[in-house]
């Protein structure tokens, strides 16, 4: 099996708009989460998410490319385009058909189901868009990235909830590992911050309600959280065979080493009681890694900060890590940037690959009141110093969609 390592970051999240302004504010412990201000959301029992602030589209696409796509489509191009600038990928130096893209994407676009839903019942169908379906299905995340960048490899759009930027990743690094690809894009992006969408989570009672107070709503492995924080973004890595890295001499930030996925095979929403779904896909991930329990630094945990995933996360943790579960650190960064579902995943692999980079891991915010059920080491409040050689990041989805992925300090 080929060796993969990660060479580019790219990022569009509710705390930063690029890579460095996200770690920045991760590590300062800011927090993206406040009233919705995209629509009016007096009425719903949720009126708080992680929006992203101050995207300028044009910097990415030309006025007829985002006229053309929507706002989850345009975070996966600016994710991607920073991934590959970050990489020094240069097309005109590669094969085109070994260079493919894989973004999962939970949900496409809600935003113009609910418009051009309005204009079906107000003006009829024939005053529908031409481009309502290529607009809003979620595959064009992957799609329209490939299409911007000319990259005619693999593509393909992973879509499981909350899992999806996960699967992203995981399915580009065995692209690359089974010798199809040398260069491979791979990560996840979402945008479904609209009434609908708050509206039906709200009906699921899944959403924090701390609308007074929204930079302390989403609080995870806290004994008083109440509900997760939509947020939105997108995240993508420039996965690459670690020969053909070297080749060009490019920057090698980590490599990648494991990826484990199961299913819970347990309900719709809620996680199997006895955290084995996660915790098989742990331990998937250390056995394709090679590696032990013990030998994990860092995990950047699924924590979504509503009261059946923070126990049962903990619960796997231990099941997986045994007598290495206390030892080893825990944070959730959607603490700060809310769950950004599709795009998730690929944002926290970011997040984990910096982790090594620059041997800082960043805090949980808001863990003020420790659950008897979640006693493992959250980082609390700050970020913390110290060398990072192993990183796990845990995606865990509606539907029982479990993954884990894997990253090492690079050992040439």
């Amino acid at each position: 099996m080929k060796r993969v390592v990660i060479t580019g970051l790219g990022a569009v999240t509710p705390v930063g708009n690029d890579v460095p302004a996200m770690w920045a504010s991760l590590l300062a412990g800011t927090s993206g989460v406040g009233r919705i201000s995209s629509f009016d959301p007096s009425s719903l029992d949720s009126q708080i998410a992680a929006e992203v602030k101050g995207f300028d589209p044009s910097t990415y696409l030309t006025p007829k490319e985002i006229k053309r796509t929507e706002l989850f489509v345009q975070f996966a191009v600016a994710a991607s385009k920073q991934a590959v600038a970050d990489a020094g990928i240069r097309l005109e130096q590669e094969d085109p058909f070994r260079a493919g893209v894989i973004i999962g994407c939970g949900m496409g676009s809600m935003h113009l189901i609910e418009q051009q839903h309005a204009t079906l019942t107000s003006k009829g169908p024939k005053k529908l868009s031409p481009f309502m379906i290529p607009m809003l299905i979620a595959n064009m995340g992957a799609g329209q990235t490939a299409i911007s960048l000319g990259f005619k490899g693999p593509n393909s759009c992973t879509t499981t909830a909350c899992a999806s930027g996960a699967h992203g990743v995981g399915e580009a690094f065995r692209v690359i590992q089974r010798g199809d690809a040398d260069v491979m894009l791979g990560g996840g992006t979402e945008s479904c911050i609209t009434p609908l969408s708050i509206g039906g989570f709200c009906a699921l009672q899944a959403l924090s309600r701390r609308n007074d107070e929204p930079p302390r709503a989403s609080r995870p492995f806290d004994k008083e959280r109440d509900g997760f924080v939509m947020g939105e973004g997108a995240g993508v890595l420039v996965l690459e065979e670690a020969e053909h890295a070297k080749k060009r001499g490019a920057r090698i930030y980590a490599e990648m080493v494991g990826y484990g996925m199961t299913a819970d095979a347990f309900h719709m929403t809620a996680p199997d009681e006895q955290g084995e779904g996660a915790a098989h896909a742990m331990s998937r991930a250390l056995e394709d890694a090679r590696l032990r329990p013990e030998q994990v630094t860092y995990i950047n945990a699924h924590g979504t900060s509503t009261e059946l995933n923070d126990k049962i996360e903990t619960l796997a943790i231990k099941k997986t890590f045994k007598d290495a579960a206390k030892q080893v650190a825990v944070s959730s960064t959607k603490s700060m940037t809310g769950h950004l579902i599709g795009g998730a995943g690929g944002v926290e692999a970011v997040i984990s690959v910096l982790a090594i980079v620059h041997g800082v891991m960043p805090p949980t915010i808001n863990y003020e009141h420790p659950d008897p059920e979640c006693d493992l080491d959250y980082i609390p409040t700050y970020a913390r110093q110290a060398a990072v050689d192993v990183a796990l990041s845990n995606s865990l989805g509606f539907g029982g969609h479990n993954a884990t992925v894997i990253f090492r300090r690079f050992l040439s």
